[in-house]
């Protein structure tokens, strides 16, 4: 199936690594001019280097979340970028509970995870409204469905991300844009294996025990490939679902047993 994406320009928010990464390389190989959005590291640099040997035309624009004070000028390059599909995704905020989480990381995560990102959507948005045709696309956690225990600043600032998308998808949808979310379950990312370690720390066990109990709540029986995830997202954005805006699309092997 061709997806319609060999003239398309996509920035991916945090590309260096796991599911942005994975983006970012599935939009490589499907034709797409790539633009990688990350903070400008080491790792930055070797996940370029990945994505071009599918795609010479990929480009890395260093953008950090975290530090609001450089957004202006991140703002100024993605209007110049002209994407026509925006990749939202920042890194995963520490764990805690409700009850006792540091009030000054819900702060700051808070810019990350909501702020900034919007300011990046709304630097990308009109350009894809004059042209009548854009796609953003946010990824979230199957905490926004179903709460994590211990990740209460995800689960909740995660929220209203996608809240946030669903409001804009309605405004947009008649402008050839849509906004859709896509919420992983337990996929295979740096990021998970974070989780299971500090889940094994917190409860003294080995790490094995924490992702075989795990992998017990998924009726496929395994944690979800990172290209697994990427083919999914690449459909959202691509030219054959035009008529997908407002969605919240799973990708968990059945792991939310909501429905």
């Amino acid at each position: 199936m061709d997806l319609g994406l060999s003239n398309k320009t996509a920035l991916i928010l945090g590309a260096s690594s796991g599911l942005g990464f994975a983006i970012a390389k599935c939009l490589a190989e499907e034709g797409a001019q790539v633009v990688l959005g990350a903070r400008q590291t080491e790792r930055l640099d070797k996940a370029l280097a990945l994505v071009k040997q599918s795609n010479q035309t990929a480009t890395a624009l260093p953008i950090d979340l975290q530090n609001s004070a450089t957004m202006e000028a991140a703002e100024q390059a993605i209007r110049k970028l002209t994407p026509d599909i925006l990749i939202c995704n920042s890194g995963g905020p520490p764990p805690g509970g409700a009850i006792d989480s540091d009030l000054d990381k819900w702060r700051l995560q808070f810019e990350a995870m909501v702020i900034n990102q919007i300011r990046c959507i709304r630097a990308a948005l009109p350009h894809m409204l004059e042209k009548k045709w854009g796609r953003i696309l946010v990824l979230a956690s199957s905490g926004v469905v179903a709460p994590i225990p211990n990740l209460v600043i995800s689960n909740s600032l995660r929220s209203a991300l996608v809240s946030f998308a669903k409001t804009l998808a309605a405004e947009v949808a008649n402008s050839g844009v849509t906004v859709n979310t896509i919420v992983p379950g337990r996929i295979a990312t740096p990021r998970v294996a974070q989780l299971d370690q500090a889940a094994s720390e917190r409860e003294k066990t080995d790490v094995a025990s924490v992702k075989q109990r795990s992998v017990l709540t998924i009726p496929a029986g395994r944690y979800g490939e990172p290209g697994e995830f990427a083919s999914v997202a690449a459909f959202m954005v691509s030219e054959r679902a035009g008529y997908v805006t407002g969605q919240m699309t799973r990708v968990d092997g059945g792991f939310i047993r909501s429905i």
